[in-house]
């Protein structure tokens, strides 16, 4: 069986190293909530906001792109964004 999250977990990251300055902390990790996948992003504390955006536009942007993705794997995925 497959990693939970595999490729979206792999998306997620991706678009994230292009957002920050420090690419080697960011880190995406899979919890299965029962019907849903959440996939928790953690970023370093000072690339947070690049991430959330202004008026959290960027992670908006995240989340829909995640949304199409995850219609055709017909799997639902939500994003959180942890603050460490």
């Amino acid at each position: 069986m497959t990693e939970p999250g595999g490729d979206m977990r792999a998306l997620v990251e991706q678009i994230a190293h292009a957002l920050v300055d420090a690419p080697d902390q960011v880190q995406v990790t899979a919890v299965e909530d029962g019907a849903a996948t959440v996939l928790e992003l953690r970023v370093a504390p000072d690339d947070l906001g690049k991430v959330i955006g202004k008026q959290g536009r960027t992670a908006k942007s995240i989340r829909t792109i995640l949304g199409a993705a995850s219609m055709k794997l017909r799997q639902r995925y939500t994003l959180d964004i942890i603050e460490d």
